[in-house]
């Protein structure tokens, strides 16, 4: 079975999780498909096979090495997709050796994927690439990560003249909304630490992320008939909008790249009476991350001043940048870096405009920086992978594990 036949198997699961439902994990099909790969795990012949009431699914493949000094490795990737598009119902499709043209996902929606508007299609030209029909995400992000994970035990499995440690593997619910770290038991994975397969393009190998809180401002207003409203109707929605004025318009995600920061407006809700914002909050250097919390929470005071009492804000963090928690563990970037290279994959250290669980996880205690899984333009109707960048990441899998038992 190729890591391709697993992905396409996997895709077939709807595991899109929901922030809204105050569960672990947030949604019953992360649990079937959890459940199913538990049957494959055990039916591999892995060790110490485990699924908790929580979705978290961990298992071992036993080392083939007398060495006693060789550190425990753990690879993880997350069972859910994004709530962004829908993952009911995902119809992967094969193109064979694309040629650089337009790529017509849907037909009778006119929904194409062109390299004009995702101008790295074009870094694959006469690759085999698996995109959507158009009317889903594909699920790249991050059941390309659990097929290469599977796919590389398999391969150590059938090559024992490949010398390798104890390598844990780990399936954990709920990334895609900040909480996939926040029940799994580093203890009980009992690794020096490990990678997740989470990132996209090939070569990339990250250990710096966002600092990143979410922030809901609410506003009350005074509902009165518009007829004899005047000097007494206090419309929440055109209050709410002031607001969003008063954030400044260049730090927003459509204006940052890099190490920028930025505030993005993820939801609005609102009546007369009541409206809600729901703002995210991003940036690598810590000080101007509390900055950033402390502006929203000055222009609530700002907005107070000349509507007394209409405002109200809850900010929460989410996770904190693991740089500060891999320099230390410096060599755990070498090993990746040769990893790749053994590979043919010249390394791409960058920054993560984003969060992985390895970000958490390595606050938790567990050291945990992230390796390409391959696809591209995740948690949307354009999201692709290709098959050649999968099968990297599987190599590279193995090889982190024969270099640590070298």
């Amino acid at each position: 079975m190729t890591v391709t036949d697993r992905f396409l198997e996997y895709v077939k699961f709807d595991t899109q999780s929901d922030e809204l439902t105050n569960l672990t994990p947030s949604t019953p099909g992360q649990m079937v498909f959890a459940q199913y790969l538990k049957e494959q795990l055990e039916t591999m012949g892995l060790e110490e096979i485990t699924l908790d009431d929580n979705g978290y699914l961990m298992a071992t493949l036993p080392a083939n090495t007398d060495k006693a000094d060789v550190p425990v490795v753990g690879f993880i990737a997350h069972l859910d997709t994004s709530p962004d598009m829908s993952g009911k119902h995902v119809r992967p499709r094969i193109v064979k050796n694309y040629d650089g043209t337009d790529i017509l996902l849907n037909a009778e929606q006119n929904i194409v994927l062109s390299p004009q508007e995702f101008p790295e299609l074009l870094n694959y030209l006469g690759q085999d690439l698996i995109v959507t029909d158009g009317t889903t995400l594909l699920g790249a992000d991050d059941k390309a990560g659990i097929a290469e994970i599977i796919s590389a035990v398999a391969w150590m499995q059938a090559h024992p003249e490949v010398k390798h440690g104890k390598v844990r593997i780990g399936f954990n619910p709920d990334e895609e909304i900040g909480l996939g770290a926040h029940k799994f038991d580093v203890e009980r994975f009992g690794c020096d630490f490990a990678y997740t397969m989470d990132g996209g393009a090939v070569g990339e190998l990250e250990y710096e992320n966002f600092n990143a809180a979410s922030a809901v401002v609410t506003f009350k207003g005074r509902n009165v008939h518009p007829g004899t409203a005047k000097h007494k109707m206090i419309n929440s929605i055109r209050v709410a909008n002031q607001f969003i004025l008063m954030l400044p318009r260049w730090e927003t995600p459509e204006h940052t790249e890099g190490y920028e920061g930025f505030y993005h407006l993820v939801g609005v809700e609102g009546t007369v009476e009541k409206t809600e914002l729901r703002y995210i909050i991003r940036d690598h250097d810590r000080a101007r991350f509390e900055s950033r919390k402390r502006e929203i929470e000055h222009l609530v005071r700002k907005t107070n001043y000349e509507f007394p009492d209409c405002a109200s804000v809850e900010i929460n963090d989410q996770y904190y940048n693991m740089r500060e928690k891999i320099e230390p563990v410096m060599h755990i970037i070498e090993v990746a870096e040769r990893a790749m290279r053994d590979a043919g994959i010249e390394p791409k250290v960058q920054p993560i405009r984003g969060g992985t669980d390895g970000a958490q996880l390595s606050f938790k205690g567990l050291p945990c920086p992230n390796i390409f899984a391959g696809g591209e333009n995740f948690h949307g109707r354009y999201e692709f992978v290709a098959i050649p960048s999968m099968e990297k990441a599987t190599d590279v899998i193995v090889n982190i594990c024969r270099i640590l038992a070298d």
